[in-house]
């Protein structure tokens, strides 16, 4: 059986110990990811298990003839040949085998019909006839096509020179060599970061029919779930294994991280003992010698940390402006692209706190719709009417590229952002990867990735009531993706997304309106459904199109006189959603009223502190003290408004 293995493996950067005696094996039939917070060293874990860069110490052990790919996340460029031709390039490995095979039959053609040799030659002349069989080699161009179109290449691609092909289509045509090449082992790198929903659920499949072994990495939960049976967690240097897939593994870490919660704030409250200890017999000649012992005690302590993505932060976002009950109609949406129709007559309205994911394949008009909807393009017929009071935040795309700025990312953020956020940046900052040192980076020196989390949460730092998002889950990983998910169900207005992470799909939206590409000069099609979108791909994947809660082309309005009898199934869906907007509603409404009683505690201490004497005696600390009272009483008003319409809002449903 062909596998990997390493054990001890360790590699030093600087004085940081990235890997520390990682011992791991893989082998044909290994289905395997690997975690753990950004910079702890997956990439670089992949890149020796490759054979790209050696660790420092340690035993690397591969079985004769085992075939191993690595796809990077990044940084892969192709040109000079055509999009097939490139592709083809992942058979060459089978090149070797047809001439040892050939050397094979040569010598075979010499040699005596019944002796050894003849046999030895025999069964290698079979074996690597039946490799080259197992490659695909003979039926490559089948494999070409099917892997591209899976992909998402068209047949007008396969043509194209790859130098025209942007970055992320390089990225995915390094994924389709490393399919291609079938190797025994699989080393995907964030596979799922440029792909659209259709390309990930065929990868999906392929995983699945794959015979090899494969160790992916992926910010993708859903990905993860359906295509893995082992978790290997990398932390503080440490791999650890844990059985089952992603979910079962956040599970058993989660009790896991209870006690070393526990034990974690028990030291925490021994080192400020120590500490405290330290200060008060430190410069005492009697006691020089026990404060000195303490200190010593304190660096050989062994520091228990938590990971990253188990701490929990909470981010709330500026409370939403009043709106009225409609957020958002659009009549008669007309969209075209030279004589190709996108969008035909298209109609909507969409009622306010409603969460309405966008879903179609690439070249449905997703974005498109999306660009019309937040006044980022205006070539088109038809209007877009905000209901009352709606104030929008539009991220597309694109954002990272006006973002261009000398400042660090903390001034920026700072000089963007409203006052009474200014205290909560550094950890708005830490749930978008910017930890650390991080914050003094200049903007202008930032990744494409790095400035589109930035434009992110620019965005939301905003008070706003329709919120239009365009993928704003690309380059955040899963503990970010959490926290934005938690943010944006807690969010109080409208939300319309595109997102190509199933997962976030599913527990955000409660209405999906589905795209798909129109046929030549024929516009396409598009159907909304009443429920979220686990609701949509039941409907779809059963096709049962006539039962599912929808509206088809045209005027979607819940409001039209015109739509169909709802049966008694569609009733269940609509009450089902009906629910999970109550509950949201019933938190948003706990978590508001927490908020209002810290803030009247606060006004009431304040209050307090304004009749003592040592400060309406001194004029500057009454100022300051006035001025906190007049930002409580602000911030008092605001949130008792953002309550009173969550209550509003309870009383319709």
């Amino acid at each position: 059986m062909s596998f990997v293995q390493f054990s001890r493996i360790s590699l030093s950067f600087a004085a940081r110990d990235l890997l520390k005696d990682v011992s791991l094996r893989l082998a044909a039939g290994s289905r395997s990811c690997l975690t753990g917070a950004n910079g702890s060293g997956k990439s670089t874990l992949m890149k020796i298990i490759a054979g790209k860069i050696n660790a420092d110490s340690g035993d690397r052990s591969v079985q004769k003839d085992t075939r191993v790919s690595y796809l990077p996340q990044s940084g892969i460029v192709h040109f000079g040949k055509s999009l097939r031709d490139e592709a083809e390039t992942a058979f060459s490995f089978v090149h070797n085998l047809i001439e040892r095979m050939d050397k094979a039959g040569s010598l075979l053609e010499k040699a005596k019909s019944d002796g050894l040799q003849t046999q030895v030659l025999l069964e290698e002349h079979h074996s690597l006839q039946e490799k080259i069989e197992e490659s695909g080699y003979y039926r490559r161009e089948g494999e070409i096509s099917s892997v591209l179109s899976g992909l998402g290449f068209s047949k007008n691609d396969i043509n194209r020179d790859c130098s025209e092909f942007s970055g992320g289509w390089q990225m995915r045509i390094a994924l389709a060599k490393a399919l291609l090449e079938k190797p025994d082992i699989l080393l995907l790198d964030e596979p799922t970061n440029y792909l659209d929903i259709e390309a990930r659920a065929w990868l999906e499949q392929w995983l699945n029919d794959f015979p090899g072994g494969y160790l992916l990495v992926s910010h993708d939960r859903y990905f993860l779930d359906v295509s893995v049976n082992e978790v290997y967690e990398l932390f503080n240097g440490n791999l650890k294994r844990y059985a089952g897939n992603y979910s079962a593994y956040e599970k058993t870490r989660k009790i896991e991280l209870e006690g070393l919660l526990k034990r974690h704030a028990e030291q925490q409250e021994e080192i400020v003992k120590t500490e405290a200890l330290i200060r008060r017999f430190r410069y005492k000649a009697s006691k020089a010698a026990f404060a000195q012992e303490l200190i010593k005690r304190l660096e050989k302590m062994e520091r228990i940390e938590i990971p990253e993505s188990f701490k929990k932060i909470n981010i709330n976002f500026p409370p939403p402006p009043h709106s009225g009950n409609i957020a958002l109609t659009l009549e008669g949406i007309t969209k075209s692209y030279g004589n190709r129709h996108v969008l035909s007559d298209f109609g909507l309205c969409l009622d306010a706190r409603e969460r309405l994911v966008v879903a179609g394949p690439n070249g449905a008009g997703k974005s498109t719709l999306l660009r019309i909807i937040a006044g980022a393009d205006n070539d088109f017929s038809g209007s877009v009417k905000y209901g009352t009071g709606i104030k929008t935040g539009y991220f597309s795309q694109d954002a990272s590229e006006a973002m261009d700025s000398q400042k660090t990312v903390l001034e920026f953020m700072e000089e963007e952002s409203p006052f009474a956020l200014i205290p909560k940046l550094r950890d708005m900052l830490g749930a978008f990867l910017f930890r650390g040192d991080d914050v003094y980076k200049n903007v202008s020196v930032l990744s494409g990735g790095e400035k589109s989390r930035l434009a992110l949460l620019k965005m939301f730092l905003k008070p706003m009531n329709l919120l239009i998002l365009d993928e704003p889950t690309n380059h955040l990983d899963l503990y970010s993706k959490d926290i934005l998910l938690d943010a944006l169900n807690k969010f109080a207005g409208t939300i319309i997304f595109v997102s190509h992470d199933r997962s976030f799909m599913e527990d955000l939206s409660t209405k999906t309106l589905e795209l798909t590409v129109g046929s030549g000069l024929s516009p396409a099609n598009a159907k909304l459904f009443y429920g979220n979108y686990s609701y949509y791909l039941e409907k779809v994947n059963s096709g049962d199109y006539e039962t599912a809660n929808i509206e088809s082309n045209l005027q979607l309005s819940e409001n039209s006189n015109e739509k169909t009898e709802i049966s008694n199934e569609d009733k269940r869906a609509l009450n089902k959603q009906k629910q999970v907007i109550i509950r949201r509603l019933e938190k948003q409404e706990a978590g508001v009223l927490q908020i209002l009683e810290e803030l009247e505690k606060k006004k009431a201490y304040l209050e307090v502190e304004l009749a003592l004497p040592d400060v309406y005696m001194d004029g500057g600390k009454t100022r300051e003290v006035k001025r906190k009272h007049s930002e409580c009483i602000k911030a008092i008003e605001a949130r008792t408004h953002e309550w009173e319409e969550i209550a509003a809002q309870m009383e319709t449903r």
